[in-house]
């Protein structure tokens, strides 16, 4: 008895009476996504019978074969289809659509499904990914080639009323900000809108992917964004991500945007508004700790353990000021930790740092951290006052071509789900979701 059927086998399929009288041909293949841990049912297919598409259910159909599908009975119920909430027609909704590779953070058009009958019901199991070979021009059968496990994949354009059966799985959220970042620009408007669905409910994480966005591509979803929604996502972003997300915006939304903002975010991003963005003044990171040159390695070592909002990068070192405020050394996280922590900072610290001016060129701040090994270059007024810090990682990012992103990416190794490391490895595991 068949275990395993292609889609593109069933479909256009007889439908067959159980005298053998063929009454239709099958149209789609109806599932309901359950969660992503399960593999999602087949609940009935779609059916033309005589000109009008009608519902067959699974507990009308006695055998799934991939030449036919047997019926139970004779009668057919005539009434046009309407699809409910949840379902997923796997014609309409999947097959040539794209769906998110979680394992590797990339879209993927699904070129086929397998079914496999699991004894309680057929259930979607795998996704054939591979674009089928041509011969002589046309598209080959896709059916037999190598497929991967269906909990490899989120599902992503579909029908509006199982949306919410997408969203609730939580798989994309997962996601680093930059692999989101990267299938937003490589998604279409459509995808992009049921991506960023799906984000949103992760106001940080969201935050974060609009900070790895291409500025062309941010600017792009801001301006579909209402004013009150944007101040928020800025509010949420370093300073100087949402300073240059306010100059990408059309110039008649800043001040709009900018009134919105909390007042203590709003300030930080109009001071770097007036740097030129190309320079450290531009670039550098409001978000800071300072300590001063009395304070101990341990009373350091706290405000760096409570600082946590502040960018990662920015702590590698900090700055220490003396009883004027200005910029008296600098000391590294690692002598801290070294030190005994009643050692005082200005017996730590580097007393002649390297420092730049606001209006630095990024390629002299470049050369100076690559010169000296440096992670982080204070940036200081012509008073020696501390304004922010230019990190590595922002001076890289500066410094690439604009089109990093879309370099001819490398080959990377498939990791199925956990507990299914063989593609063809019987489906077994969902545990009691069959009720």
């Amino acid at each position: 008895m068949t275990s395993l059927i292609h889609l593109s086998q069933l479909l256009g399929a007889p439908v067959v009476t159980p005298s053998g009288e063929a009454v239709g041909r099958v149209d789609d293949i109806i599932v309901r996504l359950r969660s992503a841990q399960t593999y999602p049912l087949v609940t009935g297919i779609v059916a033309v019978v005589g000109g009008r598409r009608v519902f067959i259910g699974s507990g009308s159909i006695r055998r799934f074969d991939p030449s036919r599908i047997a019926l139970a009975h004779n009668e057919i119920d005539l009434r046009r289809f309407e699809r409910r909430d949840g379902e997923v027609l796997l014609r309409s909704d999947v097959l040539g659509y794209r769906l998110i590779d979680v394992t590797t953070g990339e879209l993927v058009r699904a070129y086929d499904v397998e079914l496999e009958d699991r004894g309680k019901g057929w259930v979607l199991a795998r996704l054939d990914t591979r674009r089928p070979p041509r011969l002589f021009g046309l598209l080959k059968t896709p059916g037999g080639q190598a497929s991967r496990d269906w909990k490899a994949f989120e599902p992503l354009i579909g029908h509006g009323q199982s949306i919410a059966v997408r969203r609730v799985s939580g798989r994309v959220a997962a996601l680093k900000p930059a692999q989101i970042a990267d299938l937003l620009e490589d998604a279409s408007d459509t995808e992009g809108d049921e991506i960023l669905d799906r984000v949103r409910g992760y106001p940080e994480l969201e935050a974060d992917v609009f900070e790895e966005l291409e500025p062309g591509k941010a600017s792009r979803l801001l301006d579909d964004m209402p004013d009150g929604e944007v101040a928020a996502l800025l509010s949420r972003m370093r300073a100087d991500d949402a300073a240059d997300a306010i100059m990408d915006l059309r110039q008649s939304r800043r001040r709009r945007v900018l009134e919105l903002m909390p007042a203590p975010h709003r300030t930080k991003v109009i001071t770097l508004l007036g740097f030129n963005p190309d320079s450290a003044g531009g670039l550098m990171n409001v978000d800071i700790v300072c300590c001063g040159t009395w304070a101990s390695a341990g009373e350091a070592l706290a405000l760096i353990g409570t600082a946590q909002a502040t960018e990662p990068a920015a702590l590698l070192q900090i700055p220490v000021l003396n009883e004027q405020g200005q910029l008296a050394g600098v000391v590294s996280v690692i002598a801290l930790l070294q030190a005994d922590r009643a050692d005082v900072v200005a017996t730590l610290m580097d007393s002649d740092p390297t420092r730049v001016a606001p209006d630095a060129d990024l390629a002299d701040i470049a050369v100076l951290m690559a010169d000296y090994n440096l992670h982080t270059i204070p940036v200081v007024d012509n008073q020696h006052r501390v304004l922010g810090v230019a990190t590595f990682d922002d001076v890289l990012k500066a410094t690439i071509p604009d089109d990093w992103r879309r370099r001819e990416p490398g080959p990377r190794p498939i990791r199925e789900p956990d507990g299914l490391n063989d593609d063809r490895k019987s489906i077994d595991g969902d545990g009691g979701d069959w009720a």
